[in-house]
């Protein structure tokens, strides 16, 4: 065989193994795309998203639409062509597996802990929003955690008020605290608490927990609280309100839909509010009891999302601007947000045709 193409051969015989390895071969990368949106204001499965009883609501127009990502799962791993690809693409965001999934997190794992996010920034949502509008918030102290094989385990239970501790009233978890560590290791202590499978009722019953030593639950105390007495709970806050919220979503998970919670019940709840004007808004980001909007993942993702939806304007939280200002989809303008009562004004403005002065997401 002449060399030329003896070397032409090898040169293709090469090309084609690089490219057989470049498909088998396995990279430790997840794959983020944009997920459907869902108006706040809207329906879910032929349900309202949010539903308000027990309280005047009030018609709403336009949409204040939350926004989703969809995310490849935790064994999924793509080739190191399908990463190329997708790091090529504007609609598809490649990072590190345990940037979604820490090592070790299962899908089942995973969906846990977004249901509780989830679970918790309602929560959050539907504090902010009644602090917002001046109606008041009233709050449990609660049992948050069991330590397993602690002395508390099978007295106390996730979810249960806690009333008072050895006949004194509790409100915080400092005060807890300080009614156990008053007593010497082994010594026991009344709780009196409303189980949570008795919430509603609120009856009350006196459950007696023997204590232990700190470190003999938890080698790695600090050597200032290893010698205090523990019965081995975490403690909570549970949200009370004067009437009931409802939010239906089936499926969604994570904490980042806080803000636009929040918004929608404040819009429900406003007589004559219509906070959009018929306008089209969408928008993410978490949101704490004091309505303080905290930032995102896969902020890029979502603008896309909302964009295809039909969002003109974005609430954006301010700490995921300058990604999100990276790339913006034609036609969608992306508003600033920190607070609950900025993203009101926000709306106010867009409500009023006055969005020069809307603040806006620099690169």
């Amino acid at each position: 065989m002449p060399r030329r193409s003896a070397t032409m051969l090898a040169a293709t015989l090469l090309l084609i193994a690089l490219l057989c390895v470049s498909v088998l071969m396995k990279v430790p990368y997840t794959e983020m795309s944009p997920g459907p949106t869902y108006n706040t204001l809207g329906e879910q499965g032929g349900k309202p998203v949010i539903t308000i009883t027990g309280h005047d609501s009030y018609p709403t127009s336009g949409h204040l639409n939350m926004t989703t990502v969809q995310v490849t799962g935790a064994k999924y791993e793509p080739s190191l062509v399908n990463a190329v690809i997708g790091w090529l693409r504007d609609d598809v965001l490649v990072v590190p597996h345990d940037n979604v999934y820490p090592k070790g997190q299962s899908d089942a794992d995973a969906k846990k802990q977004n249901a509780e996010e989830f679970a918790s920034s309602e929560d959050s949502a539907r504090t902010a929003a009644l602090k917002q509008l001046g109606i008041p918030v009233g709050s449990d102290l609660i049992v948050k955690s069991v330590t397993a094989g602690a002395p508390a385990e099978g007295k106390l239970h996730a979810g249960d008020q806690i009333v008072a501790v050895d006949g004194a009233a509790v409100g915080s978890a400092e005060q807890v605290v300080a009614a156990v560590t008053k007593h010497k290791p082994g010594e026991s202590v009344v709780f009196t608490v409303v189980p949570r499978s008795q919430s509603g009722a609120g009856t009350r019953t006196d459950v007696t927990v023997p204590t232990t030593r700190a470190r003999d639950l938890d080698p790695k105390a600090p050597a200032e609280r290893a010698d205090l007495a523990v019965v081995g709970i975490g403690t909570g806050v549970r949200h009370t309100y004067p009437f009931q919220i409802d939010i239906g979503l089936q499926d969604v998970g994570g904490p980042s839909a806080g803000l636009m919670f929040s918004l929608g019940i404040i819009d429900k709840l406003t007589p004559g509010g219509d906070l959009t004007g018929g306008k089209f808004v969408a928008g993410t980001g978490t949101i704490d009891d004091d309505g303080k909007v905290g930032p995102i993942g896969g902020i890029s993702m979502k603008i896309i999302a909302a964009r295809d939806a039909g969002a003109q304007y974005f609430l954006t939280p301010s700490s995921n601007c300058s990604e999100a200002a990276k790339n913006v989809p034609s036609g969608l303008t992306l508003v600033k947000t920190d607070t609950l009562d900025g993203a009101l004004k926000s709306l106010e403005q867009i409500r009023s045709g006055q969005t020069a002065a809307l603040p806006s997401c620099a690169k």
